[in-house]
């Protein structure tokens, strides 16, 4: 996935009320459109460069999105919440994901489960029973004692949407369907993924119940520059203490 606009490049100065971020570029202030919701743990620090995209669309009160920031370890990571769903569904047409490679269909955004939720993909055409993916974008990287480096984590905050969406998977499941649980990492320090148990109690306990009932937990890193972005290398993923 390419960029559709060259990215510029400023230095942070603050994140606030969630959908903003001001910077400095090319030594003037500017306020940029952040599409993140999360509390972006360990992605927002005063001072890491940004990169930021540009619309020409005149009706925009913010012209500039927050797409990119390096940390000091020199790290790539995507603030960008929807470019995780892009990535999946480039590299599911392109059949980059063995797991997954064998479905002709791909549709986006199906209505399905019993809370009132939408599918991020439904694949369909294969031998096997339709496979429903819900994917998770993954930038929390945690350095927590007696751990490895590039420990990194899902979600990074309580979040009673996943726990949703976790809920519908394993319905999926015991329906007689298949499911699958994608991580996408849009962190590049990022080695390994595991449910943020220690953020979410109950997320972590409902992954566990998933996988137990037969859940695909599947992670996938990105490639990422501020050229564009690729999903290119299957990262394992871990339920600590099971």
């Amino acid at each position: 996935m390419q960029f559709s606009s060259s990215l510029c490049r400023g230095r942070l100065l603050r994140r606030y009320k969630r959908f903003l971020a001001d910077v400095i570029y090319q030594d003037n202030p500017l306020t940029l459109h952040c599409p993140n919701t999360g509390k972006m743990t360990g992605c927002a620090e005063p001072g890491w460069a940004v990169y930021f995209s540009t619309s020409d669309n005149p009706k925009r009160k913010y012209a500039h999105t927050w797409e990119l920031v390096e940390n000091h370890h020199g790290d790539f990571i995507c603030v960008n919440t929807a470019r995780a769903n892009q990535l999946v569904a480039e590299a599911l047409e392109l059949q980059r994901i063995p797991q997954l490679a064998q479905y002709a269909d791909i549709k986006a955004e199906v209505r399905y489960g019993n809370e009132g939720s939408r599918i991020d993909f439904l694949l369909s055409g294969g031998d096997e029973p339709d496979c429903y993916v819900e994917v998770k974008s993954v930038t929390l990287l945690e350095e927590r004692e007696g751990e490895r480096a590039g420990q990194g984590y899902f979600p990074d905050t309580k979040s009673e949407r996943a726990q949703k969406h976790v809920r519908e998977l394993i319905h999926c499941v015991n329906s007689g369907q298949r499911a699958v649980l994608l991580f996408c990492v849009l962190h590049t320090g990022i080695e390994r993924i595991s449910p943020a148990s220690h953020l979410d109690p109950a997320y972590g306990a409902l992954v566990a119940e998933a996988v137990g009932a037969g859940v695909e937990c599947l992670a996938w890193r990105a490639e990422i520059s501020p050229e564009g972005m690729t999903l290119v290398q299957a990262l394992p993923f871990e339920i600590h203490g099971i």
